[in-house]
């Protein structure tokens, strides 16, 4: 079993207070408040992190299943839209949209299209992400 470790500090109110976010392997450590969240503030955020979890994890994933397949990928390129929505219960995260580029020779569009959907469903965080909706939009180069 693999684990890691991030840590979040959070100092006042909500629309007053601010915080900072780091990843236990030191690789990451930010500000974040409320602006930066549920606004248009210049800070990270906890829904942006997800989005590169799950941009990250789906790449990597695809790569896996491109190689599987056969097919030897130069380079997985993908950016994630979180979108966060406030509900009549509150705030939730309720669609990560990734949207990838792939350099791949030799693979047809509709196999790879498959390829890529099976990445989209089964990478970790996709998993993790079982309640909230996941699109994607998956280009050859």
């Amino acid at each position: 079993m693999v684990e890691r470790t991030a840590r979040a500090t959070w100092n006042g109110t909500l629309p007053r207070g601010n915080g900072s976010l780091s990843l236990g392997s030191g690789a990451f450590e930010g500000p974040y408040d409320f602006r930066s969240r549920f606004e248009d503030g210049a800070e990270t955020n906890p829904e942006e992190l997800v989005g590169a979890a799950h941009a990250g994890c789906f790449s990597m994933a695809l790569a896996a299943e491109l190689d599987r397949a056969g097919y030897d990928p130069e380079a997985v390129e993908t950016a994630a839209t979180v979108h966060l929505e406030e509900g009549d219960d509150g705030w939730t995260i309720t669609r990560s949209h990734l949207d990838t580029e792939v350099a791949v020779a030799d693979v047809e569009d509709e196999e790879f299209q498959a390829i890529a959907e099976t990445a989209k469903e089964n990478c970790p965080v996709s998993r993790a992400l079982g309640g909230v909706e996941k699109t994607l939009d998956a280009a050859l180069r």
